[in-house]
């Protein structure tokens, strides 16, 4: 007995944290909601649909903050790629060049972002808010206030509103882009750079990481998986529109923090990241089926990134 007491001890219980909060999440809304479908087959897959694209920005914002960096334009980002790849679709019906435009957008503004920041050296966090200016006014400007309309029903399918079976193809987005995020952040020279970058920049450099390019990859990579997102966006709603992704960084940004990933770098979980997204979609959903209003909801969202990044504070001071 002493022995399995001595072994229960020496679990970092910190690094089970996302995974306990979520069962817990999860078990008190199916307590509350029982009679409401919160564990319908059907409400699941709603769940699935509606935090896949957080899921997957959440993904790069991990790289991102676990380089020690920060983003605040993606979410223009997603709004930029969805139009382009709608503009693109309804001028040439062609998928391949659409998505090729769509992604493109994505990595010219991460590209630009990571240039600033590790050539010129402005703080990550004035040239993104920058940026997020620029890509939002093009939006606006190539779009002219307008929603563009997507019709192709192939694209559609792969990219937003199939099924396969039961499972929705936004979920088989999800966990291809989560799977190849974990085995890359942590499997990989590449991603142990990436934390070493977050961890510790003299280490880093003495260990011959070339700092500057890994932070241009970072942030190039979040643009391109917003981009993803925001495609796929465009292929739920059947349509882009220059407001989408404008309501998306704080709960990304509190997805990824949830996750357990640190806002001063040198650690990061893309496997947490997704669950945290999971768990902002539940809170969500657990919520309208409460009935609150999304007032209610706002001022509940604002509470928990409170609480995250108090909490990774203080795991920080110690």
């Amino acid at each position: 007995m002493s022995d399995i007491t001595k072994k229960i001890k020496e679990i970092q219980w910190s690094n089970h944290v996302i995974y306990l909060t979520f069962a817990g999440i999860v078990l008190l809304f199916s307590v509350l909601l029982f009679d409401k479908g919160f564990l319908s087959g059907s409400n699941l897959m709603n769940i699935a649909r509606q935090t896949a694209m957080i899921s997957i920005m959440a993904v790069g914002m991990t790289y991102v903050l676990a380089a020690e960096e920060i983003d605040l334009s993606f979410g223009s980002v997603v709004a930029l790629s969805s139009i382009c790849t709608a503009l693109l679709l309804r001028s040439t019906g062609n998928i391949f060049l659409s998505i090729l435009a769509g992604l493109g957008s994505g990595f010219l503004v991460g590209f630009v972002n990571g240039i600033f920041v590790a050539k010129i050296g402005i703080p990550s966090f004035l040239v993104t808010l920058g940026m997020s200016n620029i890509v939002l006014g093009l939006a606006r400007w190539i779009s002219n206030l307008q929603s563009i309309a997507i019709n192709n029903r192939r694209f559609v399918f792969i990219f937003g509103s199939g099924d396969i079976g039961p499972v929705p193809i936004l979920f088989i987005w999800t966990i291809t882009t989560a799977a190849l995020g974990h085995l890359i952040l942590k499997k990989t020279p590449f991603g142990r750079k990436v934390l070493a970058t977050g961890g510790n920049k003299i280490s880093a450099l003495y260990s011959g990481i070339q700092i500057s390019k890994i932070k241009i990859s970072v942030l190039t990579l979040n643009s391109v998986l917003a981009a993803l997102a925001g495609i796929l966006y465009a292929g739920r709603l059947h349509g882009a529109r220059y407001t989408l992704g404008e309501n998306e960084v704080m709960i990304v940004i509190a997805a990824v923090i949830i996750g357990g990933t640190s806002m001063f770098g040198g650690k990061g979980s893309v496997i947490g990241s997704v669950l945290g997204a999971f768990i902002m979609g539940i809170l969500n959903n657990g919520l309208i089926l409460l009935g609150l209003s999304v007032d209610q909801q706002i001022i509940f969202r604002g509470l928990i990134i409170i609480i995250s990044v108090t909490l990774t504070m203080r795991k920080r001071r110690r």
